[in-house]
């Protein structure tokens, strides 16, 4: 790609961007090579504005959040990742027991929002290291709740750069699945319906489930959560841990001693030693178990 080209059309238009900037310190991972654009744009108009640069100029174009379902490739991404992070993360009331939040806005402080407003019906989310626009995308969910029980709709640009939005039945979501998992949208924001709530009370359920996540799952260890997707009649960590590969290690990636359905970097893991280690499970839990584990981490480059 001509850097050139994009400097001089990002000048122009206010855009903030780094060139071949690391990846690995944008995931949660803290794997992954380097970005030939690391575009940060502030506004929808900016998206809608890079989405036809990159059109036009036939550049391929990524979206990234806070990084915390991905494994990108150790050799990087070509062309322009249009990063959405604290300057698209702005939040506001659109009544009493709705919230509006741009993309790049973290779940936690979406769900800290939702406390301060003594809104109940998002506590789920709280400790989800992710942020909107990828809670959208993946219909994120845990303890039982999931996005698509509270989220009302949807802002989005399309590949033309375009502005639109998904409501109601439009969102398709599903299990870990949105009408955006197709990536053919740009996630801009969502309006999440809440209901009012005591806050003490609130508070203390967003308490409990994070000490839950603290307890159970390997929070001091870089990882992109949940490794593999729910199986039909199965729990992926139960079949892992069945089959004895708890601290399966390929490199610095192991299949984590505490929970069996996360992989974590222990040091120093790359892309290639996570891909292999993913392998190996999935063949082991086939042959012992009949049951083919589908990754839930999105894989980049």
């Amino acid at each position: 790609m001509e850097n050139k080209a994009f400097k001089d059309f990002a000048l122009e238009h206010g855009i903030k961007f780094l060139e071949h900037e690391e990846l690995s310190k944008h995931t949660s991972f803290k794997i992954g090579g380097p970005a030939e654009i690391f575009a940060k744009p502030s506004s929808e108009e900016q998206v809608c504005e890079i989405v036809k640069f990159c059109k036009e100029n036939e550049i391929p174009l990524l979206p990234l959040g806070k990084g915390s379902n991905v494994l990108v490739s150790d050799n990087g991404i070509a062309g322009v990742v249009m990063y959405f992070g604290s300057d698209f993360g702005k939040i506001k009331l659109l009544d009493e027991e709705t919230i509006y939040c741009e993309a790049g806005t973290s779940l936690g402080a979406l769900c800290n929002f939702a406390l301060e407003n003594g809104l109940t019906g998002l506590e789920f989310a709280y400790g989800i290291p992710g942020s909107v626009g990828g809670a959208v995308f993946m219909n994120a969910g845990a303890y039982g709740g999931e996005i698509k029980d509270v989220i009302v709709y949807a802002d989005h640009v399309d590949k033309n750069g375009e502005t639109g939005r998904f409501a109601g039945e439009e969102l398709q979501m599903s299990y870990r699945h949105s009408a955006y998992s197709a990536k053919e949208y740009f996630i801009t924001g969502a309006a999440f319906k809440l209901q009012k709530g005591d806050k003490a009370e609130i508070k203390a359920k967003m308490d409990d489930l994070l000490g839950r996540r603290f307890d159970k799952q390997p929070m001091d260890k870089p990882s992109a959560g949940s490794t593999f997707k729910r199986p039909e009649g199965a729990f992926a960590s139960a079949l892992i841990d069945q089959c004895g590969l708890k601290g399966y290690r390929v490199g610095g990636a192991e299949v984590s001693t505490k929970h069996a359905g996360f992989v974590v970097n222990i040091g120093g893991a790359t892309c290639a030693d996570v891909l292999e280690l993913i392998k190996g499970v999935q063949e082991k839990v086939k042959a012992d178990t009949g049951f083919f584990l589908e990754p839930e981490v999105e894989i980049l480059g």
